[in-house]
């Protein structure tokens, strides 16, 4: 959308808006390179009119829901640049003609989609490149920062279900001649949880506001994804508490929600990761990784 050249937009982007092309999926993550995106194994390597990728890249949302997925590969030896953030290229692959990938779905804990993938020899046009070579890095950091809201938002939508489903179940359910709700252990904790969430929501909308006026949001985005995994969690915690045993029961749907909540501590980027760009990067502090 920002970094693709004019006949890639003409070409894919009114599809995309009319639903007849699906692109969910983004191939950055690898085995052995998680968070340290620079040091990722896998190449794509220039012959003729063609760029052949070689290697791996591990959980990788909606690659059996999708007809396009973006891909960071290294086009540049690490040892033969500048700046270790050079060198990495963004590529359109086209799944649906994609010869050498294949895609092992992976069962996890939640329902998600979510797999490995292994390129060998794959051939994609270079017209598949996405602005200039070398410098897919940049255009990934940019593309972040949305992922991050959109996070956010994923998680204040579950933190906002956790309440209303606290509320709903604390007003109805009576112990002792009242209704639980009226207990102030019961009360406090998901009061505790919804001024968490409202607060998430203030920071995404904020840095919602930065992205489209195309203005720096970096530490808004971070801050962002922080708040609002940690309020939709500490709101899940609430939830279950209040339920008791039921909060357990799959017909209740609280424990399945749980799950997904948990997801976004770890993904797509680290509470701790967060908090170290938040130190180095907003407050001055040394780099402590």
């Amino acid at each position: 959308l920002r970094h693709g050249s004019e006949a890639q937009k003409q070409a894919y982007l009114p599809k995309i808006a009319r639903g007849e092309l699906r692109l969910q999926a983004f191939a950055v993550t690898e085995p052995n390179a998680g968070s340290d995106t620079t040091k990722l194994q896998t190449t794509a390597v220039r012959r003729g009119d063609r760029y052949v990728v070689n290697g791996q890249k591990i959980f990788i949302s909606r690659v059996l829901q999708s007809d396009l997925m973006l891909l960071l590969a290294r086009t540049t030896p690490l040892a033969d640049v500048a700046r270790k953030t050079d060198g990495l290229s963004v590529f359109l692959v086209d799944i649906r003609q994609a010869r050498g990938l294949e895609v092992r779905p992976l069962r996890v804990i939640m329902n998600h989609s979510t797999n490995a993938l292994f390129f060998d020899n794959m051939e994609v046009p270079a017209a598949g490149l996405i602005g200039e070579e070398g410098k897919g890095f940049s255009y990934i950091l940019d593309g972040m920062n949305a992922e991050r809201i959109l996070v956010a938002s994923d998680s204040i939508g579950d933190g906002k279900w956790f309440v209303e489903k606290a509320v709903g179940y604390s007003n109805q359910r009576v112990v002792f001649g009242r209704p639980i709700g009226a207990n102030q252990g019961v009360q406090f904790a998901i009061a505790r949880a919804h001024m968490a969430v409202a607060a998430a929501e203030l920071m995404r909308n904020k840095a919602a506001a930065l992205f489209d006026a195309s203005e720096p949001c970096g530490p808004e985005a971070n801050i962002a994804k922080y708040l609002a995994a940690e309020a939709a969690w500490e709101a899940g915690n609430a939830c279950i508490d209040c339920h008791g045993g039921y909060g357990y029961a799959e017909e209740y749907d609280v424990e399945r929600k749980f799950r997904e909540a948990r997801l976004y501590k770890t993904a797509p980027i680290s509470q701790n990761l967060v908090l170290a760009y938040v130190g180095e990067h907003v407050l001055g502090l040394p780099r402590s990784y």
